[in-house]
């Protein structure tokens, strides 16, 4: 059985992270990480649509840990000590800067996430760290002042280990063993599967609007976008994030309400709507979009008010008025299902946030026993949250465990 200072499951980005700052901090120590797959680094691969979202563009450790629906006030003291700037710092000492977009996420200049897995490869390759695959964990035990870590493919010691295997059940039940809490695992960032005559022929189409889930607490808004399937969009995604146990126990079949006007009212839409009709009564309702909406949207909202296509301003009535503006402020859809959102498959769910110090990321349960990432119950909205969770619980986690 090979010994190791530390052992670290998973070889993903938290566990590269990890493993890459510990050996740093500690030249000396023996490290070795253990991934079941056979490839590393995959979830970095297909982020950001493969240009690998790497944080957000937030600076702020208080705001920062909005974006968390679980663990935003756990992460708030560990952000004080490395987030955002920190992370961008960290990769341009490697030779590697990162651009600012519009909506604040940040991304490589070259937009390629093997950028980003190239720059890992390197580092523990010149550092030394060893990394094997196809290593799946049976067993994971404590003897002493070791851990034993028990694998398909043999077994391993270590002082100190360090689990990063983001939403893995059979993990989950191996810390279960050890005394840990699991809260449960439901999908968090998904889109609303939507069937409806109003949206049917406009995929593609992109707007800022706000969304409200009917009957529970939850309204966000932001970029909506309408896809062959649904709705997706920051909207939506912000929504199933924070409504993810909601949602789930809903068994994702609920309604809710969109306003394609954001903090405008159907009454004061009614009245703008009446003074439209008194200034253009000759002019085709369906010729020129209103309020700055996408064309085709505004005429299918016109038609599920009831408004014929050749109809002109004068022609409408008060009833048709009226359902135009509920049209545009309280339009109702039904929700049947979810799809993920792209490629990234993120869950609410993981070891309880109670069991661990987040000062270091160690286990209150066992010393030596370290988290970092989605292994724990912590995840966000999209725009690169989840990684800069990632970076941080990785690096405090990798301090801790280089204090030998």
């Amino acid at each position: 059985m090979t010994n190791y200072n530390i052992i670290i499951i998973g070889g993903g980005a938290a566990g590269f992270f990890a493993a890459i700052n510990a050996a740093e901090m500690d030249p000396e120590a023996k490290i070795l990480i253990l991934e079941r797959g056979k490839e590393v680094l995959t979830k970095v691969r297909i982020s950001g649509g493969g240009r690998c979202n790497v944080t957000h563009a937030e600076f702020n450790p208080g705001e920062l840990t909005k974006n968390y629906p679980r663990g935003g006030k756990e992460l708030r003291g560990p952000f004080h000590s490395f987030m955002t700037g920190d992370t961008i710092a960290w990769f341009e000492e490697r030779g590697i800067d990162l651009k600012i977009e519009e909506d604040g996420r940040m991304f490589p200049v070259s937009d390629s996430s093997d950028t980003i897995i190239n720059c890992f490869l390197n580092e523990v390759n010149r550092l030394g760290v060893q990394i094997l695959k196809n290593h799946s964990v049976q067993q994971i035990e404590k003897i002493h002042d070791h851990y034993k870590i028990s694998t398909n493919n043999g077994d391993f010691s270590a002082e100190k280990i360090l689990v990063a295997t983001g939403s893995n059940p059979k993990i989950w039940n191996l810390l279960k063993n050890l005394g840990h809490s699991i809260e449960s695992a439901v999908p968090s960032l998904f889109t609303f599967n939507i069937k409806d005559e109003r949206i049917k022929a406009l995929p593609g189409i992109s707007t800022f609007a706000s969304v409200k889930i009917i009957g529970m607490n939850l309204e966000d808004e932001g970029p909506l976008l309408i896809t062959h399937w649904g709705m997706s969009g920051p909207a939506v995604l912000k929504l199933s994030a924070w409504g993810a146990r909601e949602l789930n126990e809903a068994d994702y079949k609920f309604q809710i309400s969109v306003n394609w006007l954001p903090s405008q009212t159907s009454e004061g839409i009614l009245k703008q709507l009446k003074d439209l009709k008194l200034a253009h009564g000759k002019q085709q309702t369906s010729k020129y979009a209103q309020f700055e909406l996408p064309k085709r949207l505004w005429q299918s909202l016109l038609k599920a008010s009831g408004i014929v296509e050749t109809a002109i301003w004068a022609d409408l009535n008060k009833n048709q008025l009226r359902n135009l503006s509920l049209q545009l402020t309280e339009a109702a859809f039904k929700v049947n299902g979810k799809s993920t959102f792209k490629e990234e498959f993120v869950t609410a769910g993981g070891i309880n946030l109670k069991e661990i110090n987040f000062k270091t990321f160690e286990s209150k349960l066992h010393k030596n026993l370290f988290f970092a990432g989605e292994v724990l119950n912590i995840d966000a909205i999209t725009g690169g949250f989840n990684f800069q969770n990632a970076w941080t619980s990785g690096y405090l986690a990798a301090r801790a465990m280089s204090s030998f």
